[in-house]
């Protein structure tokens, strides 16, 4: 299980770096592998991108912004959807990750 978010480093939108920045220091910050992939420097990953978010889930108008979350080919959500799970404490169910026995977790 791979978690991957897709991100744009050369994006000029302040709002959208800080997003991307907030999900990658969080996924970080808490020891979650993940692989950053970044829609400007391949147009096959961006229309990748594009084209595995559910239709429900697309803008009305334009394209999806970044960041977008995956795990796998599984589509988790954008930042609105991150930034809720986070607020919830239930980024674990919005990425797919399975939970540790707590067995393993107490484990040295």
């Amino acid at each position: 299980m791979v978690i991957r978010v897709f991100i744009a480093s050369s994006s000029a939108s302040v709002m959208i770096k800080k997003r991307q920045h907030d999900v990658v220091g969080f996924l970080e910050s808490n020891k979650i592998e993940f692989e950053e992939i970044d829609i400007t420097m391949s147009e096959d990953q961006r229309r990748w991108m594009y084209n595995n978010i559910p239709q429900e889930k697309q803008p009305a108008v334009g394209n999806p912004l970044p960041p977008q979350i995956f795990n796998n080919d599984t589509y988790c959500g954008d930042y609105d959807a991150f930034f809720e799970s986070k607020e919830n404490n239930s980024v674990s169910t919005f990425l797919g990750l399975k939970s540790r026995p707590m067995s393993q977790e107490s484990e040295p």
